[in-house]
């Protein structure tokens, strides 16, 4: 009787290498949970090679590092669907190739997918372990670390110059997950990407030589496009800001008159209205004297009390029964503050949609669903985030919404109803994270992408391979 070999214990993270695929070294998260195993993958492309299907990619083998490209290429073996974590089920190429891991090397299957939002590069699963493998989940890189110098040796050639566009990201915090993904989503392209802090930009008004300034006096006027990502807070500065680049002729992702008009979330639902879009039915006054008539507009209780100048689901309070509305809209009446009063659609169940609009079309969306005893589900309240189906219906109107509002990028919140899908809100600053991580969609390469198309500029390939059909 033959003594079995002895496995290898790994921990719940380490570093591996893809040798055929050219790939020395790539910082794998081990899950014996997930029966496939997968590889961060993109522009994919099919094309045929001694009657045989092939298929070719990029990868970003580094984690937070978009400028290294390996390209790729490997036979398919198989084409499923593979449902990932986040519940999205899509249809893959499935490759097999070498893997190697301290000083052992054998054949695994692996999924190609874009795992941006996923973190880790490489996923792998019980499938590529059985047999060979024990995973020991409290520990980490058993096979040893590799330092960011080995790293930069490993990858030397596979850097990407940057020659692109010159883009200034206008926002206020670098560190944000959205801001971040925006200058890395720029960076892989190819182009230069700069942070700039609204509060840190200032403007020369000159009919002669109209400036943008930055701190210390560095001029912005040789951009040649700005993303404007202003806290609400800022929006009169902001869209002042935004005005300026655009008098003296850079492009801005989103219009300094389209933010102000989303802003103005009364004049955006008038504008919304007028342009024969659905809403739920709402009440707006001036004097507390009107409340009740107010509550009588959208049907009595229950009903919703929004805060105009609230941001992306802040401000925003349900009110069961008359009395409380009453309460609540005199109380915020008496510190002056502006409220919208809005029909509760009760069939929701305290859900709604995020739809991601960029350019015209929609590229991403997900389902919120409020967490209990909270009305509205919002990117800031612990919610349970979800995939979602849409209606054609939806999405003409959200891409509606988007247009008539003079929006390039959008995020826009639909509820469902008996009498069809109705407007909630539209946001010209949404949140990335949360809507790439459930969908696994690359919404900031979509809007780098919006941007590219405006200015007629056009992506060089890593490789010359052109020919097969797209993934």
């Amino acid at each position: 009787m033959s003594t079995p070999e002895p496995r290898m214990i790994i921990g719940s993270e380490e570093w591996c290498a893809l040798p055929a695929l050219g790939i020395p070294a790539i910082k794998v998260r081990v899950d014996s949970g997930a029966r496939t195993s997968a590889l961060h993958a993109f522009n994919i492309k099919s094309f045929k090679r001694d009657d045989s299907l092939w298929v070719g990619f990029e990868v970003h083998p580094l984690q937070h590092n978009r400028r290294t490209i390996v390209r790729c290429e490997a036979p398919v073996v198989d084409r499923r669907l593979v449902k990932s974590s986040s519940g999205v089920t899509e249809k893959r190429y499935v490759i097999r190739t070498s893997l190697q891991h301290d000083g052992q090397c054998w054949d695994v299957e692996l999924t190609l997918t874009n795992r941006d939002s996923m973190g880790y590069r490489m996923l792998l699963g019980r499938e590529a372990m059985v047999g060979r493998v024990l995973v020991d989940p409290a520990a980490a890189f058993l096979g040893g670390e590799i330092p960011h110098e080995q790293l930069q040796t490993h990858y030397a050639e596979h850097i990407r110059e940057r020659s692109g566009l010159h883009i200034g990201l206008l926002a206020s915090n670098p560190d944000l997950p959205s801001n971040r993904r925006l200058m890395e989503a720029g960076e892989e392209r190819g182009h230069h990407l700069y942070f700039y802090d609204i509060k840190q930009c200032y403007m020369k008004l000159d009919a002669e030589t109209p400036e943008v300034h930055y701190r210390g006096g560095q001029i912005l006027n040789t951009l040649d496009a700005v993303i404007p990502r202003i806290r609400p807070d800022l929006t009169f500065y902001g869209c002042a800001l935004v005005r300026q680049f655009e008098s003296i002729g850079v492009f801005s992702l989103n219009s300094a008159e389209s933010i102000g008009s989303s802003r103005d979330k009364l004049y955006a639902l008038q504008v919304l209205l007028r342009h024969g879009l659905s809403i739920p039915v709402s009440g707006f006054a001036d004097s507390p004297i009107e409340t009740g008539e107010l509550i009588d507009m959208v049907n009595g209780a229950p009903l919703v009390v929004k805060l105009l100048e609230g941001p992306q689901g802040r401000g925003v309070v349900l009110a069961e029964t008359r009395k409380a509305g009453e309460s609540l809209i005199n109380a915020f009446k008496s510190l002056q503050a502006n409220l919208l009063v809005q029909e509760y659609i009760q069939e929701a169940e305290g859900r709604h949609m995020r739809l991601m609009v960029v350019d015209g079309k929609v590229v991403a969306a997900m389902q919120r669903q409020s967490i209990p005893g909270d009305f509205r589900a919002s990117a800031q309240r612990s919610v349970s985030s979800s995939t979602v189906k849409l209606t054609a219906a939806e999405k003409r109107l959200a891409v509606k919404a988007a247009r008539v509002l003079g929006l390039k990028v959008a995020g826009v919140d639909v509820i469902r109803s008996r009498r069809g899908p109705l407007l909630l809100e539209v946001n010209s600053s949404p949140g990335l994270e949360d809507i790439e991580e459930v969908t696994g969609k690359d919404v900031a390469g979509a809007m780098i992408s919006a941007i590219e198309r405006q200015l007629g500029w056009k992506r060089p390939l890593a490789s010359s391979l052109e020919a097969g059909a797209d993934s």
